[in-house]
């Protein structure tokens, strides 16, 4: 650890890494920290795997809980207590100088580390814990659960010396709907390592996805749930093929068994390639077989870290028209209305029609990332975010 650095403890409950948003964040804040001279360590769940630099602690083995997606699970209420465990056993070791939690788990976790170790606590805050039970159709959102979900998590988001948002709608959220007040909160969105991804060459990703060289190619990249608009997405796809449009749509990420079969009953399987899931490493080549990418997200305040991906491999984007979507693509943007179908599927068919300018604007997209979104200036932020909190300790 270089001098002046400082010693992090990062709780990750999550099957950290799984290629996933919330876990490409985790990783690149914590390269971009390490870079920085600060020693971090993360503490996670069992499953996952482990990328290069960066020390990861897991807890014991639980053979009957394997499941990397995202998403709520009751299993989680253990798997949390043998992550509070390991952290609290591991903190009299490592002693750590400030704990960063990743998601509300992670943040109640956090809160009991600082009780005990009197370390000042950051949270990392991605979205809403009860807003995400929610869309994942956990429970609904008049229950009466959904009303203690609320509680708990309004408790958990005061209980952080700092939260860091992911986008600015969340630090909007946050000081609108849950009562944080503004000096707690610092808005440090995602951001993209622009020397990995970057455009790869096109013909040896197409020969690798078997795709024909001349074949106009879509691109999503990400988990595949109704949440993230999936099933909007398909139906996007059958909307242009109905129109007589030709593309292929490359969708990369899990689970894909339900959505293999949707095509199918669509009849469209024949304009998709589904891949399963990307290794984070391989992504940008992939990604550089198409030419543009989308992203049918649907929520408001959660963040869209693939955009970051996108750009940076100098896609133009297609997306709905949120404040976090804005946020990130800027002018650079092409938007439909959130949850138009209809919409999404003529910006698409628009963009294929029209190859000479999407060229023009893949330039565009990826000067904006490389001048906008480097993680190098987020993990400068977050250092600052660390030199206030651990001041305001000392004092």
């Amino acid at each position: 650890m270089a001098d002046g650095g400082l010693r992090i403890l990062m709780v990750a409950p999550t099957p950290y890494f799984a290629d996933r948003g919330c876990h490409v964040r985790i990783f690149e804040e914590a390269r971009a920290l390490r870079t920085l001279g600060h020693d971090v360590r993360i503490a996670t769940y069992h499953i996952g795997r482990d990328l290069p630099g960066i020390p990861v602690l897991r807890i014991p083995r639980i053979p009957w809980y394997n499941r990397l997606e995202a998403g709520p699970s009751w299993h989680k209420l253990y798997l949390d207590f043998l992550l509070l465990c390991k952290a609290a056993a591991y903190s009299l070791r490592f002693r750590p100088q400030v704990i960063h939690a990743h998601l509300h788990e992670g943040a109640a976790i956090g809160w009991l580390l600082k009780l005990m170790t009197r370390v000042p606590l950051v949270f990392d805050y991605q979205g809403s814990l009860s807003g995400e039970c929610i869309d994942h159709g956990f429970f609904r959102a008049d229950s009466r659960v959904a009303r203690i979900f609320r509680w708990v998590e309004r408790f958990i988001n005061n209980r952080a010396d700092r939260i860091v948002t992911s986008s600015t709608a969340g630090y909007t959220d946050l000081r609108a709907n849950w009562g944080v007040v503004p000096e707690r909160l610092v808005s440090v969105i995602d951001g993209v390592d622009t020397d990995q991804f970057r455009p790869h060459d096109r013909q040896e990703a197409r020969s690798r996805l078997g795709i024909a060289p001349d074949e106009p190619v879509v691109a999503y990249l990400g988990l595949m749930s109704a949440y993230q608009g999936t099933d909007l997405l398909l139906d996007a796809i059958a909307l242009l093929k109905a129109q007589g449009v030709h593309a292929r749509f490359l969708i990369m990420g899990f689970p894909v068994e339900r959505y293999r079969a949707m095509a199918e009953a669509k009849g469209i399987n024949d304009m998709i390639t589904f891949t399963g899931k990307v290794d984070y490493r391989e992504a940008p080549l992939f990604l550089s077989a198409a030419d543009l990418a989308v992203s049918p997200k649907l929520s408001l305040t959660e963040a869209n870290g693939k955009l970051f991906n996108y750009m940076a491999c100098a896609l133009p984007v297609v997306v709905f028209d949120t404040p976090v979507n804005r946020e990130i693509l800027g002018d650079t943007g092409i938007y439909a209305p959130l949850g138009d179908t209809a919409a999404f599927a003529a910006r698409v068919a628009a963009l294929l029609a029209d190859q000479e300018g999407l060229k023009g604007r893949g330039e565009r997209v990826r000067s904006k990332a490389v001048h906008d979104h480097a993680w190098q200036a987020r993990g400068a932020l977050l250092a600052e975010v660390y030199r206030t909190v651990t001041a305001v300790d000392r004092h």
